[in-house]
């Protein structure tokens, strides 16, 4: 299997998931993007095509959170201080777009490291 087929599959899962899940004012998305090395997480309002929350591993705050930490540990870490900047703009509940990828593994961590933090979904 080629990395291009890899990839390919991922963008038709993600624009399966994405043709159900579509974040409003009341309720915006949380889109997470995985690479090798890093997790990227925002919360997005797709009525006005804007991010409003954003966290991933290259945060400092998350550096200083779990800085030997593995990978899973550190992507709780982000879903923790997404929802703690969602908080602190007032969004309580969301709509998990989890990109294409399995709820499994870094996906899940984040997902529930954010649920702690405070955000429903």
């Amino acid at each position: 299997m080629k990395q291009s087929d890899t990839v390919m599959r991922r963008a038709r899962r993600h624009r399966r998931v994405r043709a159900r899940v579509i974040g409003t004012v009341a309720r915006p998305r949380l889109n997470v993007f995985r690479s090798l090395r890093h997790m990227f997480a925002q919360i997005i309002d797709d009525t006005k095509g804007q991010t409003l929350v954003a966290a991933s591993t290259l945060d400092k705050d998350v550096r200083a959170v779990a800085p030997t930490a593995n990978k899973r540990a550190e992507a709780k870490a982000v879903g923790k201080l997404l929802a703690q900047r969602a908080l602190a703009k007032g969004l309580k509940q969301v709509v998990f777009d989890r990109g294409g990828y399995q709820y499994h593994g870094r996906v899940q961590a984040l997902a529930e490291g954010a649920r702690e933090g405070g955000l429903e979904f």
